[in-house]
């Protein structure tokens, strides 16, 4: 690689960023009482709305004013939050008038009205500064989101702005550089979680024809991060978890989605507290179950529910995932490239071996011979759990399973996910917006992407054919591109979920752009009827 290359790929840190650990703390425990009054009292629509405010002083000074004049009601609440803080306005993305202006077009306008740039946070607020600019999905998602952000980069790359993939890619270094791990999002009350650990197929992105050249300049971000979700491997005992690791009963280690806080999320703090007293659990593990969840990006859905209907049975953190684990492995497989690239051989002979041990493992506990599938895994039943979903493709997507497994996904795929308008999340009907009817773009794409490594490009094709109609249909409707869709009922935005539907949005328009430049036979379709 030549050397200005090499230089192009490498993180850049910047001074305006620092973060000292004391603004770390999220609203929730700066201003402790005031905040469960706010958010207790639902004065706003969207519970994120207050966590996202900007205090006008410091949080200890806001906290005296508060308790000595005790707002007692909703309206004096109300007035006491406008007096001290800026509330957040939403990021709007303005509808198209599709007879004019092309879905195409309206992507590529897109991206720069959701960028921003935040090289230095207002005091006390929760917002992260990040040294480069960075697309946001859109809506109510106003800061840069963890896996969201690799889809939107599939599209910003296919509309030739390499530069915002190339930032993004440092935004993301920076923040493991920073606190080890990449948040939820870029907010202080998403610390304490992750996200779907996408950061390395990110990293392939800013160097797509030479993939290891970026590993290699990425290595010790990719090392720190996969240091973060296996920290306690080494000493945890077989059939015991530790944050993000279980080991298995044989020894063998998987992981989980955990966070490292048990209290209800700052963002949906009424919603969780509500739950916990209509669930009769004991709130804390609950707090831990729907937070792990978030981590997880399903937030939420079936798969995490011990009955499979309701969200008062949430167990996630007694789950062995099939998402986590490939994307780990694709992680250790990066890692190893990086390192050969590098010319570190213990280093590659080391992770190749972690490779290897994990496809074992997720053979043994993960791959169901009789379903032809990869299913979710309950450590604390022993038991896989017999629910079919969109995570059965990840193994495809990473390059983990055989070609006699891929081709065994390939036709349950089709058999239980395919739908009108592309793969069904889940094939239950909960309500919950990870489940039936919807579908969502990240998991088109990983379907697609993953079928099409395994040679099944008929049923990758069908798949990208009904998804970009759906979402032409939409946009022919409303003018807008939106965060989920229903498949099932085809013309038809998807449903469900804890806020509105929201519009922008990031990921869909990133999975759209670049479908359309794998199949640009298919892109103006407006409806299924017309796809293979």
């Amino acid at each position: 690689m030549v050397g200005a290359l090499w230089f192009a790929l490498l993180p850049m840190a910047s001074a305006q960023c620092a973060t000292s650990s004391a603004a770390t703390d999220p609203p929730q425990v700066l201003f402790k009482d005031l905040f469960i009054a706010v958010q207790s009292a639902q004065l706003f629509p969207d519970g994120k709305a207050f966590p996202d405010a900007v205090p006008q002083s410091a949080p200890d000074d806001i906290l005296k004013q508060f308790h000595a004049e005790q707002p007692n009601s909703s309206a004096a609440l109300e007035n006491f939050v406008a007096a001290h803080f800026t509330l957040p306005s939403a990021v709007a993305a303005a509808p198209s008038a599709p007879n004019q202006v092309s879905i195409t077009t309206h992507i590529d306008g897109l991206w720069d009205a959701l960028t921003r740039s935040s090289t230095a946070a207002p005091a006390y607020s929760s917002l992260l500064a990040l040294p480069q600019p960075y697309v946001v999905p859109g809506g109510r998602f106003r800061e840069m989101y963890y896996w969201d952000s690799y889809f939107t980069m599939l599209g910003l790359a296919s509309s030739g702005r390499q530069d915002l993939v190339t930032g993004m890619v440092r935004d993301f270094a920076y923040l493991i550089d920073t606190f080890g791990h990449v948040p939820n999002g870029a907010r202080t009350y998403y610390l304490s979680r992750s996200q779907p650990p996408f950061f390395f197929a990110m990293v392939g992105l800013a160097a797509p024809d030479d993939p290891p050249a970026a590993y290699a300049a990425y290595l010790p971000q990719l090392r720190r991060e996969y240091a973060f979700w296996m920290e306690g491997s080494q000493a945890v005992m077989p059939g015991k978890p530790h944050r993000r690791v279980v080991a298995m009963r044989d020894g063998s280690v998987l992981n989980r989605f955990w966070d490292d806080r048990d209290t209800p999320r700052d963002e949906s703090y009424r919603e969780d507290t509500e739950l916990a007293r209509e669930s009769g659990r004991p709130a804390p593990p609950l707090f831990r179950d729907i937070r792990a969840a978030a981590e997880s990006g399903w937030d939420f859905g079936s798969r995490w529910f011990a009955d499979g209907q309701t969200r008062a049975t949430m167990a996630t953190t007694e789950i062995v995932p099939v998402d986590l684990n490939s994307l780990l492995f694709g992680l250790e497989n990066a890692i190893r490239a990086g390192c050969t690239r590098s010319g570190d051989k213990s280093c590659a002979r080391e992770f190749a071996e972690r490779a290897a041990t994990r496809r074992r493992a997720i053979d043994h506990y993960l791959w169901d011979e009789d379903q032809g599938a990869y299913l979710d895994y309950q450590w604390t039943q022993g038991a896989r759990m017999p629910r079919v979903s969109a995570a059965t493709l990840y193994p495809l997507f990473v390059s983990l399973a055989s070609q006699a497994q891929a081709d065994a996904v390939a036709n349950i795929t089709a058999r239980e996910l395919l739908r009108a308008g592309g793969v069904v999340t889940t094939t239950v009907r909960t309500g919950q917006q990870w489940d039936s009817p919807n579908g969502w773009a990240p998991l088109q794409w990983v379907a697609i992407s993953g079928l099409r490594d395994y040679g099944e490009t008929p049923l990758a094709a069908k798949i990208a054919c009904r998804w970009m109609a759906i979402v032409n249909d939409v946009y022919r409707q409303s003018g807008k591109l939106v965060e989920k869709y229903d498949v099932v009922t085809v013309g038809r935005s998807g449903g469900g979920g804890e806020y509105p539907l929201q519009d922008g949005f990031g990921w869909t328009n990133g999975v759209m752009r670049r479908l359309m430049a794998l199949y640009p036979e298919q892109a103006d379709l407006a409806t299924p009827a017309g796809c293979p």
